[in-house]
């Protein structure tokens, strides 16, 4: 049962995540790349109820991880602190934070299989990526709304699908496994997913 969320990152997309997290009822760690308290009032603020604390502890808490911080800085991320543990890839390589893609990940591979390919001991999902942050926020919904909005999910073990698709559903989006993480390329900036903010019916076709 997922009863805690950490969340690395405490930028646009990480402290939404934690609001809608919030929303929902669970328990939200959320760690910046520094001191907690540097960030502890604003998260008190903008995500009433969430925790600021060490990176460590958020990987250590979270029953998921999902990973919400610049791409390129893939490698600070507490590697022994996620041994076992289900992590969501909400990254994307943005060419003015992170710089050239190649510097940062092979070309030849999705940026979430080259994640769990750093993180051999943890089980990567790629999923919460495709949709801007204001989008997150403003087109939450309850389950059977009109005019829900689709999260699309990638990842190679079906349990772990399942499970972020649950949390999808939970944070106010319709879930959409497309397949296994290769899959998760569509998602990725300039591709067919990327950018979507529309229903499942419609992310299906644009993802299949």
């Amino acid at each position: 049962m997922i009863k805690t969320i950490g969340i690395l990152g405490a930028g646009k997309v990480g402290v939404t995540l934690a609001q809608l997290a919030r929303k929902a009822g669970y328990e939200v760690v959320i760690a910046g790349s520094g001191d907690p308290a540097k960030i502890a009032l604003s998260i008190k603020v903008l995500a009433p109820g969430a925790h600021a604390v060490a990176k460590e502890e958020a990987a250590l808490r979270g029953d998921i991880v999902i990973l919400a911080l610049p791409l390129s800085k893939y490698a600070t991320i507490p590697k022994d602190a996620l041994k076992g543990k289900l992590v969501i890839d909400s990254m994307n390589h943005w060419h003015e934070v992170d710089g050239p893609r190649e510097d940062t990940i092979p070309e030849d591979i999705t940026s979430s299989e080259h994640l769990q390919s750093f993180l051999p001991e943890s089980r990567v999902v790629k999923a919460l990526s495709h949709m801007g942050y204001h989008e997150l926020h403003d087109h939450a919904k309850p389950k059977g709304s009109d005019g829900r909005k689709a999260i699309a999910i990638a990842g190679d073990i079906k349990e772990d699908t399942e499970t972020v698709a649950h949390l999808v559903n939970t944070l106010g989006f319709d879930p959409l496994i497309i397949g296994v993480l290769k899959k998760g390329r569509q998602l990725e900036p300039g591709n067919p997913g990327f950018g979507a903010s529309i229903s499942r019916e419609d992310l299906h076709l644009r993802t299949r």
